[in-house]
Parts: C-alpha cells; structure tokens; sequence
C-alpha cells in the first residue's frame, strides 16, 4: 500500500518568523498582565511598560517600544492580532523578514510621535487636559497594525477583502482610505473617547511613505 506523508508544517509554524513571534510575544504579554490587573489586583505591567506622556512622572525610556506589546483587553488583543496574522504574514512574505521588522516598529514610533504630538497641542490649548494627559497611558499595537494595513494596500491595492465586520466585499485601497477617513473624522471631533485615532492615522501615515520610499528607490523587493 503506498504512503504518503503529509509535507504541510503545522498552522503555526507556516506563519512568517516575525508574525508569529510578534503574536507570541504580544499573546504572553497580555497574559502577564492579565495576572497582574486581574489576579493580583495590581497596576504594575501598565504602569511600567504603558506608554505615558514624557513630562508624565510615570514615563520610562522604554515604554515607546514596550506599548507596543500591551493592550487593554481580550478583544483589543484579538482584533489587532487577526489584523497582524491577516495582513502581516502576506506582507512579510512579500518585503522580507529584516524590512518587515523595521518597517512594523517605525510604524509603531510613527504612531507614537504624532499620538504624542496631539497631546503637546492639547497642553498647550486646553490646560484643563494635563491630568489626563499625564496620568493616563496608552496601549497597543494599533499603530503599526495600521501601518500593515496601508502596507498591504499598496501591495495588492486590488484584492478583494471581506472584513468580519462589515461583511462586505471592497478592495483593499477602498477599505484602507474608509478605515483613514474614519480616523480622521473621529479624531477631530473626538468621537469614541478612549482611542487614539491620532496613533492610527500616524501609523499610516509612516507606512505609507517609507513603502513609497522604498518602491521609489527601487528597494522594495529587496531583502
């Protein structure tokens, strides 16, 4: 009788090297700090590894990298993670391991710089805003998930995506110029309080011009 072995790697070893430990090392983090808030009733993780505004006495050098690996609950790990796993791994597969590591973490300072830059003109206009500003930190990978996102836009502008929700089929330039409006709308006029609209358009916004650069200066395929 013949026999044939089954060649597939298993799920988790066929995602791209920096995909799936992005998603390793974000999953794990979320579990510490799970146990931290949940179990042991304490606000170490956030209150180290959040991000804070930088005259904010709970700022750490570190934190602009280790932001990027917390989030503020299961459904704000899920939804950025599928987004990663989604849209990371197929770009990942196209740039490369080495450009796709850079370009998901400039994305990630990208978001940071203008997030932050929002908040030095909401000290200077609104001083009633400097105790939340300074005490309340931020978390997620948003930021360079948008930055995927555009990326995947500029890679296959045509292919045709149906989102969990809505779901309804658009090409992935439609959907990344939608989601970029929305950000914009809601960031202006401060509709859904608690998300940092201004992370997400900077993300893109990074994203979108190192890719330009890159496919410019014909380095885009490069590896």
């Amino acid at each position: 009788m013949p026999y044939y072995e089954n060649t597939r790697p298993p799920f988790w070893q066929s995602i791209p090297t920096v995909t799936r430990n992005l998603l390793l090392i974000n999953i794990v983090v979320f579990v510490a700090t799970f146990i931290d808030d949940t179990l042991l009733h304490d606000d170490y993780m956030y209150r180290m590894f959040a991000l804070f505004y930088p005259a904010s006495p709970f700022f750490r050098i570190w934190q602009p990298l280790t932001h990027m690996f917390m989030h503020g609950g299961f459904w704000h790990l899920f939804f950025n993670m599928y987004t990663l796993l989604m849209f990371g791994a197929p770009v990942e597969r196209a740039i490369g391991e080495r450009k796709f590591l850079i370009f998901y973490f400039i994305c990630g300072f990208g978001a940071m710089a203008l997030h932050w830059g929002v908040q030095w003109c909401q000290l200077h206009m609104a001083a009633g805003m400097a105790a939340d500003i300074l005490s309340i930190p931020t978390v997620g990978a948003s930021g360079a998930i948008y930055g995927v996102l555009i990326a995947f836009a500029m890679l296959y502008p045509d292919a045709t995506l149906v989102l969990l929700f809505p779901p309804i089929p658009l090409k992935a330039k439609w959907w990344v110029l939608i989601f970029a409006g929305i950000e914009v709308v809601t960031g202006i006029t401060g509709t859904m309080d608690g998300i940092a609209h201004f992370a997400h358009l900077g993300g893109m916004l990074i994203g979108f011009l190192l890719m330009l650069y890159w496919r410019k200066s014909g380095k885009l395929w490069q590896r």
